[in-house]
């Protein structure tokens, strides 16, 4: 597993704080198990467009179904608790290297979550950012990321790219296609020095949405079993390059 560097924190008052005023105490942190894998969800900067809490979004169901799936197609260390909302702009935020992101197009990030998104892809960090769809949220989200990287720039990936086949590779994406707003799925990568993808950006999906309602019958079995193997393929990625 690609371990980042870690720097010192003191956490159980921030944590606290975070749980009680800023999610506005509806939204319960967890306190992950101390596995191979524990995947970020970032709580970031928002403009408001989704009313701030996009980031919650399926929120904890799609995290423990995730994590319940890669546990058992994989030989990942990973249990269904393995999960952890972690404050962008906290030094936290350097101690998990896979982290998720709900809602992009609702960013509004902060100087230091600027500074710490572009340290965290320096130091081999990988984010999987979901749930948004068109061209107002693409170029809010787009927007946002640059200033991270201006230099860099979002790339269209086939489905041919090792980041959706490091494990079973979806058929294609049109089957979850007919299954969220927004049109055609394309995947963008955003990649670093190396050559790696370091972003991986879904517009017009919600791997999400697939992850929390496929044990209740809202969402089918094919497209939600691509969306698992999507999700699943960027974690193994994410160890991997």
């Amino acid at each position: 597993m690609r371990k980042l560097l870690l720097l010192p924190v003191g956490l159980c008052v921030a944590a606290l704080a975070c749980a009680q005023g800023m999610w506005g105490g509806r939204i319960a942190q967890n306190e992950p198990p101390d596995t191979e894998f524990i995947a970020a969800r970032w709580h970031f900067g928002t403009n408001g467009y989704i009313g701030h809490r996009g980031w919650s979004h399926n929120y904890p169901n799609s995290d423990r179904n995730l994590n319940e799936f890669l546990g058992r197609a994989t030989r990942v260390d990973v249990e269904e608790a393995s999960y952890r909302i972690i404050e962008l702009g906290s030094e936290e935020v350097f101690e998990y290297p896979f982290a998720y992101v709900s809602e992009p197009g609702e960013m509004e990030l902060t100087d230091e979550e600027v500074v710490n998104l572009r340290e965290f892809v320096g130091r081999g960090g990988f984010v999987l950012m979901d749930d948004f769809d068109g061209p107002i949220q693409w170029e809010q989200m787009r927007s946002q990321v640059m200033r991270a990287f201006p230099d860099g720039e979002f790339v269209a990936l086939t489905v041919e790219h090792p980041v959706f086949r490091t494990y079973a590779p979806p058929d294609g994406l049109h089957d979850m296609a007919e299954h969220v707003p927004g049109g055609e799925i394309t995947y963008f990568g955003l990649f670093d020095a190396s050559g790696r993808v370091a972003i991986l950006a879904g517009l017009n999906n919600d791997l999400a949405n697939f992850w929390d309602w496929y044990g209740d019958g809202r969402m089918p079995l094919k497209p939600a079993t691509d969306a698992f193997r999507v999700g699943t393929s960027a974690v193994l990625y994410s160890f991997t390059h």
